[in-house]
């Protein structure tokens, strides 16, 4: 009987695309820290712990009005950390086998660290629904419009936590600028960037005739990564592999795969497993 890693191989090597979609998980694996476990915020950003400000109460924009050194400084330290840390190896086994697909690739990621971008993966078919810390824009949505934050670089003092730096201002109104990521109770966050890689997420699907959705490091706590790739998979009749070493479980038998494994322990298991099928010698088929 073949082995789990062995069917998702198989379905691997039978696309003709690859949608990918990722959730923190998928980044873990590169040391950065995940909000959503139990204690995982805290345990990151002790100060905000003292002050029991939870990932959900302190991640709004209200924060920039309550405490905004605080949230200046969380913004750059997250914006140096994810900067400095490098994408594990994982991103590099996804490329190459996109590249062997007549279709190719597709992102859909809630993260928010352009880990996928830094490793290469081409900015216009990854579709972060979250937005991404490496774009700005103004606090109040002036013009709907995002920038690079290329040249942002801030200052911040991690002993105080506080930004060192002058607070970046809107070249248009002269407002306070933010971070170009979706908050809690944000109603003023601009997905105009976002919006045209989703209706180019949306083209390229129909261009995929035998689809595999490998998903990876998605939880439950904020499902939007898990139900996009459920819904995707079953309206293609594609196949559907779920990576997460908490929450593997799959909603039905038929194509859907869970491997309870980290996003690169299972991306380096099934690269080996894929290898091996490259190499075996060809057999007809039995009549």
């Amino acid at each position: 009987m073949k082995t789990d890693l062995q069917i998702a191989a198989d379905y691997i090597k039978q696309a003709d695309g690859i949608l990918i979609t990722a959730g923190a998980g998928m980044s873990v694996d590169s040391g950065l820290p995940d909000f959503r476990s139990v204690g995982g915020f805290w345990n990151a950003y002790p100060p905000l712990a003292s002050l029991n400000l939870d990932f959900q109460t302190f991640a709004t924009p209200l924060s920039f009005d309550l405490h905004p050194q605080l949230m200046y400084w969380f913004w750059g330290h997250r914006l140096h950390q994810y900067r400095r840390a490098t994408p594990h190896q994982g991103y590099q086994i996804l490329q190459r086998w996109a590249a062997q697909k007549a279709r190719g690739y597709f992102v859909f990621t809630s993260n928010v660290d352009g880990h996928f971008q830094k490793a290469g993966f081409d900015d216009g078919r990854v579709y972060e629904v979250h937005g991404t810390i490496e774009r700005m824009q103004c606090i109040k949505n002036c013009r709907d419009i995002s920038w690079s934050a290329r040249h942002f670089h801030p200052e911040v003092d991690e002993e105080n936590h506080r930004i060192i730096s002058d607070i970046p201002r809107c070249p248009d109104c002269g407002a306070q600028v933010r971070q170009n990521v979706l908050m809690f109770d944000d109603w003023c966050y601009s997905d105009t960037y976002q919006e045209i890689k989703r209706l180019k997420l949306e083209v390229w699907l129909k261009t995929v005739d035998n689809l595999v959705v490998i998903e990876l490091g998605a939880g439950k706590t904020v499902p939007t990564v898990r139900r996009f790739g459920e819904r995707i998979a079953k309206m293609k009749k594609g196949s559907f592999i779920r990576i997460n070493p908490q929450e593997s479980g799959v909603i039905c038998k038929t194509k859907f795969l869970g491997l309870k494994m980290t996003a690169l322990d299972a991306l380096l298991a099934l690269d080996e497993v894929l290898q091996q099928k490259n190499c075996e010698p060809h057999q007809e088929t039995e009549r």
